[in-house]
């Protein structure tokens, strides 16, 4: 088994970052789907992925795809996956979750079902036994059902890769830190480049982009499922990664990073999540209305998730509060401004039209991410 293919899930419109990350990890691209990148590794590639990916939502090992438009084709085609080869005899598995688009087979309970009976006969028959303790690791399956192509993937994050650990409490609207990753790295931000977040809530943007800044790796200070598959991955792979996760740490770095927002409680969450985090030193938190946004600094970033309106009482404000932005930001005239938000109207009251714009589904809820450049800093003489 050196050699293995995994997938690793996204939010739709973010699959080019992800891709990017992998490549930039050393592994090969195999294929690229909507909120989905399939790629090869072999077995230390599922603990560095969990580790260094920003911006990816969980990590699968791909364990079979096949075609099935009868529930007897996906029962056979799944008895004939080789589950012996991942799953030990005392292992605990199951079908966590199952999601079918434009196939014939469309209901979840019914393919979770199914493919946990293919997947016992098929144990029962390589290890003689009718009856499973099921008191071992735990071995999650999860099923993509698309245009009746079924791929099966056993789960090897546990909680979503969003969760690093950092974030206790989360603020009102909270963006996930995957997603605050992805966005980021989609901007020309860098390390030495000033970054306002206006509306920081719990702190998520100005902590991803200190980790990023510091190149400290989401997933070290956590633990994973698959760190109890003795079975199948050498605990040594694991004191590797996070070895080298340490050793990839920017210790002596300088950022200038801030986050503002109107409620000192929720200032306090964000510091306390910094510091968790282990980037307190390098995010100045501040309550400050967006009315106050200032900084004497050029060609700086702002990259905020403002207020979308989505209860109704809330709507009411949000022309005013766009337009004090766009207001601010008229006063800074070198900065670039990049905001996710699913208020259409965000446009005509920020008093621009946006140079570039993506659309992105913050989980059901459909987003845009407008980018309003303003110019590149002139090039440094070389000295």
């Amino acid at each position: 088994m050196n050699r293995i293919e995994l997938i690793a899930p996204c939010h739709f419109g973010l699959e080019s970052v992800l891709k990017k990350e992998i490549v930039d990890l050393g592994y090969e691209i195999t294929e690229v789907e909507d909120g989905r990148v399939t790629f090869c590794g072999d077995v230390e590639a599922v603990c560095r992925a969990n580790v260094f990916l920003r911006t990816a939502e969980r990590i699968l090992w791909k364990v079979g795809s096949f075609r099935a438009t009868t529930f007897e084709e996906l029962f056979e085609k799944t008895r004939e996956i080789p589950w012996e080869n991942y799953i030990p005899k005392d292992g605990k598995f199951w079908v966590a979750k199952a999601a079918s688009v434009k196939s014939k087979l469309f209901s979840p309970s019914d393919i979770q079902s199914i493919m946990k009976k293919a997947m016992v006969k098929r144990l029962q028959a390589k290890y003689g036994i009718d009856w499973f303790q099921e008191d071992g690791s735990s071995y999650p399956v999860r099923v993509f059902l698309k245009k009746d192509v079924v791929t099966v993937g056993i789960e090897t994050s546990g909680a979503s890769l969003h969760k690093r650990g950092y974030r206790a409490i989360a603020g009102k609207a909270p963006i996930t830190e995957t997603l605050a990753a992805a966005l980021i790295l989609l901007t020309p931000w860098r390390k030495d480049r000033i970054l306002v977040d206006p509306f920081c809530g719990s702190g998520t943007f100005p902590i991803e982009a200190a980790m990023i800044g510091a190149n400290i790796a989401p997933g070290m200070n956590r633990s994973f499922l698959s760190e109890e598959w003795d079975n199948l991955i050498p605990r040594q792979a694991w004191y590797r990664t996070i070895d080298e996760a340490h050793d990839g740490i920017r210790q002596q770095v300088e950022m200038d990073i801030q986050g503002y927002d109107a409620d000192p409680q929720v200032v306090r969450v964000a510091r306390n999540n910094a510091a968790e985090a282990g980037v307190e030193e390098y995010i100045h938190f501040q309550e400050r209305e967006v009315s106050r946004l200032s900084h004497s600094g050029k060609y700086g970033f702002v990259i905020t998730n403002p207020p979308y309106g989505e209860r109704l009482e809330e709507k009411k404000d949000l022309p005013a509060l766009y337009r004090t932005l766009g207001e601010r930001m008229k006063e800074m005239p070198t900065w670039s401004t990049y905001m996710i938000t699913s208020y259409e109207e965000a446009e005509q009251y920020f008093g621009r039209k946006a140079d570039k714009n993506r659309k992105i589904y913050n989980g059901m809820l459909k987003t845009y991410f407008y980018q309003f450049l303003g110019p590149k800093p002139p090039r440094r003489r070389e000295g």
